[in-house]
């Protein structure tokens, strides 16, 4: 049975694709257990369990004022952690799957693709694009810009006037394991339509919030995301 090693083993993503998973050995140890800022940490496990996938879902997210407030926090987790455990991968020519955010795309004009212009709108935004320089200097690797959230939604209200390509935590881990011996960069969601919308489909009673009501953080109008390359790689029953 081939076996993958996930970092952020704590994480909803890390218990999601253990919950969907019927095929793989998955070992997720957790952040006091691998800690992404020591690489000796990393490499202890990937030498102990030589894995043939790592996937890197480790990083440090919410609060996203958190990233704009002390960027030293992004950059230690989300670039130099990132960079460790590119540099562990290339040491065992281990495959490296590297879930990234829509957010390092402009978040203007929507319906993003692979190859489109980036340019982060947020400082957590640039932290996942800085992991993502890393990654790509490694050529056994798959980065995935996935849009995806928790189930159910965790707020009260859901943007009205921000379009995403989101889908929810648990489809994802589904999607991942799908795509695990891809290669490249492969954007992963669902179809695009306001945040609220996409909520309301399964919490009808969310509220509605617009982006001038929030002042903490820059947010876009539009992170939409084109999912064909997607599509044509996975069987339409998965997404």
């Amino acid at each position: 049975m081939k076996k993958i090693l996930i970092s952020g083993g704590k994480g909803d993503f890390a218990g999601e694709l253990q919950k969907c998973n019927e095929s793989y050995k998955i070992v997720a140890p957790t952040k006091e257990q691998m800690d992404i800022t020591n690489i000796s940490d990393i490499e202890h496990h990937v030498s102990s369990v030589m894995p043939n996938y790592f996937i890197h879902a480790g990083a440090l997210t919410r609060p996203m004022v958190i990233h704009e407030d002390e960027p030293q926090k992004s950059i230690k987790a989300n670039i130099i952690g990132t960079s460790n455990v590119v540099l562990v991968c290339m040491k065992y020519n281990i495959k490296l799957i590297y879930l990234s955010t829509d957010y390092v795309y402009p978040g203007i004009d929507g319906n993003y693709n692979e190859e489109d212009y980036l340019k982060p709108f947020t400082k957590y935004g640039w932290s996942k694009l800085g992991g993502e320089c890393s990654v790509r200097l490694y050529d056994n690797h798959l980065i995935l810009r996935m849009a995806m959230n928790k189930r159910p939604f965790p707020h009260p209200k859901a943007l009205a006037d921000m379009k995403k390509s989101l889908m929810y935590i648990d489809e994802a881990a589904k999607v991942v394991l799908e795509l695990l011996d891809e290669h490249g960069t492969i954007n992963v969601g669902g179809k695009s339509q306001s945040v609220y919308d996409f909520v309301s489909e399964t919490n009808p009673n969310v509220k509605k919030i617009t982006l001038e009501e929030i002042s903490d953080v820059n947010m876009a109008k539009d992170c939409s995301m084109n999912t064909d390359k997607l599509k044509k790689i996975i069987d339409d029953t998965v997404i």
